[in-house]
């Protein structure tokens, strides 16, 4: 299994146990391969490998910190930035294009991040429909969902239980219109009482018309990585912390955990062992492990990648590394 984690200061090939730098670039917050190219986005642009991850081009978009990179059935890409904004390519990257329309909306709404001094938004998560090359969401936070059923040419929005705080989102692999969200508590005016309900996972059985709170009776509530295992049971796999800035720094560490779900978010099982329970660590990376059904790959702010089976065995793959944000496994069939 090839494995490439993009963390804090770079992006790193891991080989029996072992983390070797092969791209310079700050703040790795995407690895995703789409055909036969890995992109990967950093704080410092969109940058793409045609010979899994050797050699590197770009970067594309470099006055832009690239969140995520997806791409429609017609081969359209689409990227997600901070600043909120969204690319569109339709020649397999070689050129992008802004779509001004969402930059519309983005500008009307007045969406920013309400730390001090404000941040601008940032577009982190996209879904583009398994049929339809048209119709694709966009995850804005702090804003809304952003819904578009022409391309991109025009949009709606609307927030998952009046929760403008989205992280991920990520699409049921064999219910069309099954939709997942994980958010947290900011708010356009400031930080939401941090109450059960204004954090967590929704889910959506309409296409993102509705939302359902599924995130009931779980702590900590602050969600923000998710993944999901293309293989039946279909796994939700969701990494959740007390707070936006929980860190390995603070008294008494994270307080992170990590919970599965193999019934669409009714119920959920916590992945964590003795020692993470709750972990020290916070995760910020995630993803589907390849070779076990129910396994996920997991990066924390301590530098340290593990594999978590199914049954919450934890195994170190690598140690040492700045803070994991992102991860990539070969075979990944989320990808």
């Amino acid at each position: 299994m090839k494995i490439l984690a993009g963390t804090s200061k770079g992006l790193f090939e891991i080989v029996n146990g072992s983390a070797s730098l092969v791209l310079n670039a700050k703040g790795v917050r995407e690895i995703v391969r789409l055909e036969r190219d890995i992109f990967a986005g950093t704080s410092q642009g969109l940058f793409v490998s045609s010979d899994l991850g050797v050699h590197w081009s770009g970067p594309d978009m470099a006055d832009y910190t690239v969140w995520q990179v997806r791409r429609a059935i017609d081969g359209t890409l689409y990227a997600g930035t901070y600043p909120a904004a969204l690319f569109k390519s339709t020649d397999a990257g070689e050129n992008w294009e802004k779509l001004e329309s969402f930059a519309r909306v983005v500008e009307e709404q007045g969406w920013c991040i309400p730390v001090e001094p404000a941040m601008a938004s940032q577009a982190r998560a996209i879904v583009t429909d398994a049929d339809n090359p048209d119709v694709l969401w966009v995850g804005v936070e702090v804003g809304g969902i952003m819904y578009s059923d022409d391309a991109g040419a025009s949009w709606r929005f609307n927030t998952p239980g009046g929760n403008p705080d989205l992280h991920m989102m990520f699409p049921h692999p064999s219910k069309r219109g099954v939709l997942f969200a994980s958010t947290g508590y900011g708010r356009l005016d400031g930080i939401a009482a941090m109450v059960e309900g204004n954090a967590g996972v929704f889910r959506s059985e309409d296409f993102g018309e509705s939302w359902d709170y599924m995130w009931k009776g779980v702590t900590p509530r602050y969600s923000r990585p998710m993944c999901i295992d293309p293989r039946h049971p279909f796994s939700l796999t969701v990494a959740s912390a007390p707070t936006a800035f929980s860190s390995f720094k603070d008294q008494g560490g994270a307080q992170a955990m990590l919970y599965r779900s193999d019934d669409e978010g009714h119920s959920w099982t916590s992945l964590c062992d003795k020692s993470h329970s709750p972990s020290v660590a916070n995760f910020h990376g995630l993803t589907v492990n390849p070779d076990e059904i129910g396994g996920v790959l997991v990066g924390t702010d301590t530098g340290e990648l593990w594999s978590v089976s199914e049954e919450a065995t934890w195994t170190l793959l690598a140690e040492g590394m700045p803070a994991v944000l992102s991860i990539f496994a070969s075979g990944d069939a989320q990808n």
